[in-house]
């Protein structure tokens, strides 16, 4: 019998129905209200009907009881299960990532080691690029350039065999680093004449000013040093070395890349990367979804893709620029991730709780050589480019079957709204549509950005994946204290640092000489500096030196910032100058500070961008060291609050510095601690022989 019939018997109120029949064996003539005897007790008594309702409510509760201790139990055994489960998910995810980790270590190692092999070599025929092409944002960038690939040329840091040209975008309106490749191209045909059409072409997009990594302004993105290599490597190497395999197996075409990003990956040993399709191809590596909504999405063809192998071979429905999540997920790019991802139906979720998922992004794209063509006579017809485009959100958004042009009128993503834009990029998809964009999908691959302070402090500094799979030193090609040698959070590349200076972990030392009363806090960046006095550098500063030439003379200029101070942003009134932030506080607390106006003419800029960026603020000095010395007393008034006056120096902003670079200098200043860091070298050699015979 259930609880639900026992609960419903009426156990009291008897009285109001009729008598109930006497059972066998009942005294004669006992009725109903009569005296009954108290029931009988001991062995062999029949209870009565009260305590049958209670021993069978007992028994109820007992068996309720019963079923709730197995139902927690069972959950508790399910629980265990799944928590057990899951573990094993987890200890088999970990365990597969070290493994693809440090298969991605071994693999980036190899090519390492072919590119330094060709360092200052002369590879074979069809061996690496054709050509090697430098974007550059104006002719003084350009020409900054071609100063160092000259150097590094001289030093035979590079492959001797191989085409270097730097093309600098036309005067004039920015036109992005869409703009840039168009131009690139057209440098190619007016360099090499026909001569490049059966070119394998690396094109690396390394214009523009650096604006939230400031020590790489003066010399370019593609010109930052690595803690790696001896001497050590700087962007363009690591971009050689990371693509070294590519050319061998590849049909003449162009390759697009960053300056400041670094694509790592493993293939099997069989696997290979191969760009012989017509069209454009794509390499797509798997990304968490919030990294999708940054970076340029593809939306695969179920039918080309399977989610097995290192490397795959697929094509591109659609292709999305910094989409939201639910775009994502009505499109169908988002993969579940298990050992292998799998596309998740159009629209669907997926089951978050046991496996991941996931968003393939893009980094690099190769443009076959008649695509190339294509472009370039587009190019020629539009005359002059007036208008920003984007390389990755105008060209890749117009292929593939599901295109659509919607996006040409979506202006969103756009840094500067030109009212040209929207009918450039309708032209762009009208020449596009139709062509193929095929997908490399690498699913052991990592892309790394180090374009930020932020980026380039954790992956230089930190437990990083990239320090580990690019076996990033604390140490690079430096003379640092033996003393010092223990702290492995930090980052010292061509440096010479002086017994009794004090680096806090997490800092980067680049390029500077740094003297034995210097004290470095947590999370900074000094670069190009010489510091041979008492110095406190507070924590999370970066301080940058540059040499200028207004007149005929070489002078220094160190512009020093907090690495979270925010040097794009500007404003378009003077009134409005109190949201920027200058190392925590508001710029015109510290122009009273420093004895400095507010006006128009305390900005360099020409178009009313008022920012730190054009704030001329920073003194120009007669020597290095006096500019270091002069920008952390102006940082130290700030700090204390206490005043600093500049009114009497010639003052840039960081815009003006630029203008004013003198890149020989800088280069030399480089070189002087280059040579003593060989000279040290070549002493300590010889030391050890002398101990040793």
């Amino acid at each position: 019998m259930s609880s639900g019939a026992i609960q419903t018997l009426p156990l009291t109120g008897f009285t109001s129905r009729a008598p109930a029949p006497e059972p066998p064996g009942a005294r004669p003539g006992a009725a109903e209200g009569s005296a009954r005897p108290a029931a009988a007790s001991g062995p062999g008594a029949r209870p009565g009907m009260g305590e049958r309702g209670a021993a069978l409510r007992g028994d109820t509760a007992r068996r309720e009881d019963t079923a709730r201790r197995e139902d927690t139990a069972r959950r508790g055994d399910t629980a265990r299960r799944e928590d057990t489960a899951r573990r094993g998910d987890t200890a088999r995810r970990e365990d597969t990532a070290r493994r693809e980790d440090t298969a991605r270590r071994g693999d980036t190692a190899r090519r390492l080691e072919r590119f330094e092999a060709l360092r200052g070599a002369a590879a074979r025929p069809g061996e690496l690029w054709d050509a090697v092409v430098l974007t550059a944002a104006d002719a003084a960038q350009a020409g900054a350039f071609r100063e160092q690939l000259a150097e590094k040329l001289r030093r035979e840091q590079l492959p001797s065999a191989v085409r270097y040209l730097v093309c600098a975008d036309p005067p004039g309106p920015r036109i992005g680093n869409g703009g840039s490749t168009l131009h690139a191209l057209q440098c190619l045909e007016e360099q090499y004449g026909d001569q490049w059409t059966s070119f394998t072409v690396l094109l690396i997009h390394s214009g523009g000013y650096s604006q939230r990594l400031p020590n790489a302004s003066a010399l370019g993105k593609i010109f930052t040093a690595l803690p790696l290599g001896d001497p050590v490597y700087q962007m363009l190497e690591l971009k050689l070395a990371m693509y070294i395999d590519f050319p061998r197996h590849m049909k003449p075409g162009v390759l697009i890349t960053c300056s400041d990003d670094i694509e790592l990956y493993s293939t099997g040993v069989t696997e290979t990367i191969t760009f012989d399709k017509p069209g454009f191809t794509a390499l797509a590596h798997p990304s968490d979804l919030a990294v999708g909504t940054t970076h340029g999405v593809f939306v695969l063809d179920p039918s080309s893709f399977s989610g097995k192998g290192g490397l795959e071979y697929g094509s591109c429905y659609r292709f999305l620029h910094k989409p939201d999540l639910e775009t994502m997920q009505q499109s169908g790019a988002v993969c579940v991730r298990g050992d292998r991802p799998q596309l998740s139906s159009l629209g669907s979720r997926g089951d978050s709780a046991v496996a991941s998922e996931c968003v393939y992004t893009d980094s690099v794209f190769y443009i076959d050589h008649s695509t190339a063509q294509q472009l370039l006579q587009f190019y020629k017809q539009m005359g002059t480019l007036c208008c920003e485009i984007d390389a990755y959100g105008d060209f890749l958004q117009a292929l593939g079957p599901g295109a659509t042009p919607e996006y040409t009128k979506n202006t969103s993503n756009v840094s500067k709204e030109d009212s040209g834009l929207v009918a450039v990029r309708q032209q762009l998809y009208s020449l596009l549509q139709g062509t193929a964009l095929n997908v490399i999908v690498l699913n052991n691959s990592q892309f790394y950005h180090i374009g930020t302070t932020q980026e380039y402090l954790f992956h230089f500094t930190a437990e990083s994946k990239l320090r580990f799979e690019l076996d990033l030193q604390p140490v690079a090609f430096s003379i640092f204290p033996d003393t010092a040698k223990a702290l492995d959070h930090l980052s010292v590349i061509q440096s010479v640092l002086e017994p009794g200076c004090v680096v806090g972990p997490g800092s980067v030392i680049e390029y500077s000489r740094i003297g034995p009363e210097v004290s470095v806090g947590k999370g900074s960046i000094v670069s190009g500096s010489y510091i041979n006095f008492t110095a406190d550098i507070p924590s999370d500063c970066l301080l940058s030196s540059v040499s200028v030439k207004i007149t005929d003379r070489v002078e220094y200029v160190t512009m020093v910032f907090g690495v979270g101070d925010d040097l794009k942003k500007s404003v378009k009134l003077l009134s409005d100058i109190h949201s920027l932030q200058f190392f925590g506080a508001n710029l015109p607390e510290c122009l009273d500070l420093w004895n400095l106006e507010a006006s128009d003419q305390l900005f360099s800029s020409e178009d009313t961008r008022l920012g730190l960026w054009t704030a001329r603020i920073f003194p120009v000095c007669s020597t290095l060291s006096e500019s270091v010395r002069m920008s952390l007393n102006m940082l130290n008034s700030v700090q204390h609050k206490s005043a600093f006056k500049l009114s009497g120096f010639q003052l840039l902003s960081v815009e003006e510095m630029l203008t004013y670079k003198d890149v020989e200098d800088m280069l030399k200043f480089r070189k002087q601690i280059y040579d003593e860091i060989c000279l040290q070298r070549q002493k300590e050699k010889s030391d050890y022989r002398m101990s040793s015979t």
